[in-house]
Parts: C-alpha cells; sequence; structure tokens
C-alpha cells in the first residue's frame, strides 16, 4: 500500500484564548493533540507582548511551558515586513521605519527564533502607499525582501512572505513575481486563501494565485472567509479594513476552495518536503490562524471551542483530498509520562 503524503499540522496558538496566557494557550493545543504552534503574542503574567518583545527570561519560561505540555514552535509570527515602504502619510496608521534600522529588527527575528528553536519566520512584503499600483512599488520591495532573506540565509532560517491584502504582496501572482525576482533560497511564499478571498476574489481566481504560488510555496495558513458579494471575476484586490473583517469561517465552508487546493497540494508534497527537510524543516506545515471569532491587521481570536471547530474542518478536508497529518496518540501521552 502507498503511503499518503503528510503534513505537520499546527497553528497560532495565541488565537485560542482572550488573554494569551501561556498555559492556557498551550492546554488548549495538548488537548486539540497538537504538537506544534506558531508564537505570536504571549502573556506570561506581565500583560500581553508581541513575541518581538520576549527576554531572554520569557523565552525560558516559554521553553519550560513547552517542555511540561510537549509543545515545540513551528514559525516564529512575527510582525517584519508590515511597516511602509515610503515616509508618507496615506491617512493610514501604518509605522515607517528607515530601512537600515529596519534591519535590526530583522536580526532580533533571527535571534528569537533560534532561542525558541524555530527555523521559520513568518513575515510580509511592506505597505505601498493606500491607493498606489503596488506593482509600481516591486523594485524596492524585492531590494529590501532579498536583503532580509539574506540575512535570515546566515542564520540558517528561511523567511515566509505571506500574501496579505494591502500590501505590495498582495496577490499570489504579485507574490509569484517578487519570488522570482528575489530568487533567494531562504526566501519562500505562505499561501492564506482567506487572505485573498477577503480582497473580493472568487473561489477560481484564488486557486490561481495557490498556483502562481507553487513554484516558491513553503507553507500555508489555514482560514477561510466568505464573501456573498462575490459574484463574478475581476473585481478583486480591492482595499480591506482589517480591523472589520467578521466573515471568516472553518476551511470547509468558505470560498477558498480548501478541497480542490489540498487535492492539488498532495500531488506536489513529496517534493516540497524534500525542498524544505533540504534547509532543516521535517516537513511541510500546515498553520491554523481561523479567526473565528474575529480578526485584525496583527492577530485574531477564535478560543478553545473555535480552534477545536477549525482543526476538525482542516482534518475532515485534509482526509477528503488524501493527505495524512498527525495528532497525539495514547503512545505520545504515554511516552509524556514516561510509561
Amino acid at each position: 500500500m502507498k503511503l499518503r503524503s503528510r503534513v505537520f499540522l499546527s497553528g497560532f496558538a495565541d488565537e485560542s484564548t482572550a488573554n494569551k496566557t501561556i498555559v492556557e494557550q498551550f492546554a488548549v493545543y495538548a488537548a486539540l493533540g497538537l504538537q506544534y504552534y506558531s508564537i505570536r503574542f504571549v502573556n506570561l503574567g506581565e500583560g500581553i507582548k508581541n513575541v518581538m518583545k520576549l527576554t531572554r527570561a520569557d523565552i525560558q519560561k516559554i521553553r519550560q511551558f513547552q517542555d511540561e505540555y510537549g509543545l515545540n514552535v513551528s514559525s516564529l509570527g512575527s510582525p517584519i515586513g508590515k511597516v511602509k515602504l515610503e515616509d508618507v502619510d496615506d491617512g493610514t496608521s501604518n509605522a515607517y521605519v528607515p530601512f537600515e534600522k529596519y534591519l535590526d529588527e530583522v536580526r532580533l527575528a533571527c535571534d528569537l527564533a533560534h532561542a525558541l528553536e524555530t527555523k521559520l519566520i513568518r513575515g510580509f512584503s511592506f505597505y505601498h502607499p493606500k491607493g498606489a499600483d503596488p506593482r509600481d512599488y516591486l523594485s524596492k520591495t524585492v531590494d529590501r525582501l532579498g536583503r532580509i532573506a539574506e540575512i535570515c540565509h546566515r542564520s540558517d532560517l528561511t523567511y515566509g512572505l505571506e500574501v496579505e491584502a494591502n500590501l505590495v504582496g498582495q496577490s499570489g501572482f504579485i507574490l509569484s513575481d517578487i519570488y522570482r525576482q528575489v530568487n533567494h533560497p531562504a526566501m519562500v511564499l505562505i499561501f492564506d486563501g482567506a487572505n485573498i478571498v477577503m480582497q473580493g476574489y472568487n473561489t477560481l481566481e484564488v486557486f490561481e494565485q495557490y498556483e502562481a504560488m507553487k513554484a516558491g510555496l513553503g507553507w500555508l495558513h489555514i482560514k477561510d472567509y466568505s464573501n456573498p458579494a462575490v459574484v463574478a471575476s475581476g473585481n478583486g484586490g480591492v482595499h480591506v479594513d482589517e480591523d472589520k473583517a467578521s466573515n471568516f469561517c472553518p476551511a470547509d465552508q468558505g470560498d477558498s476552495g480548501h478541497e480542490r487546493i489540498f487535492r492539488d497540494l498532495a500531488l506536489i508534497l513529496p517534493l516540497l518536503e524534500e525542498k524544505l527537510c533540504g534547509r532543516g524543516l521535517p516537513g511541510v506545515f500546515v498553520d491554523l490562524e481561523p479567526h473565528l471569532k474575529g480578526g485584525g491587521q496583527f492577530g485574531g481570536f477564535s478560543g478553545p471551542d473555535g480552534m477545536g471547530v477549525a482543526l476538525r474542518a482542516l482534518c475532515k478536508t485534509l482526509d477528503f483530498a488524501g493527505i495524512s497529518y498527525h495528532l497525539r496518540d495514547f503512545d505520545d501521552v504515554k511516552a509524556a509520562r514516561g510509561f
């Protein structure tokens, strides 16, 4: 019997709890059977911190809790790349940081990734001025992302570039152009269907953008979006008020078409896994970021119940596509207890 291709399930653990405490995050994930998580926001008793603000003492505490709950970090959920390309007032609240200074943030992200023992840094493609054509800023974006990728490469890390509204890399087509022009082994692409649908694209257009990204695909974020206003092609690419987005849903219910995407993913998984293993990764991560109770520019919330619903929907869809995955079983529990 031929073995099916496998992915590693993960998720943004901070979505599981409103106050982001580490114990709540890890308890939910352990109970769901997950062994990997992406770290983004965490509360260690002194308020909620973004991962980029963690101290050495914070990291030591997190690693102690990781050991207790049997968890490992899949990716550093950094906000790298969510700043302006140009120092102009475009009516948004997005920050601008001079790029040479901003590279210090990239180096910090690399240090944090090593401290948390992950090979992956999630990032973005910078904000072009609101209302402008993102393709007019490709050259500058490519130059900056190439330098970021090189810093990650020198630290033996991989930078994942996520497709997201309002950024230069807001579509799979533009992101694939960026990938080809940067042409660096330390940069891969992160597919996220909901981030495409919420801009007004329909299911067929989402698949076309996934296909455009395939050559550079590194891993996938899983959330979906139901957009009743989408009735035909050609109406995508609109500016999105991310803090008012409210139509997120599980992977088997939205307009992303995850069933078709996963069936195609199953065909390329062996080669993709080989490429990622060559960069020191265990394989291909599929990372839950459901936003089932709300999402915004820098994060989202699903609650423990929402994470459970999202995980079951993801597993059902992977089963349909013939892709296997691992969840903890009794043998894992016995091993953790030393039986």
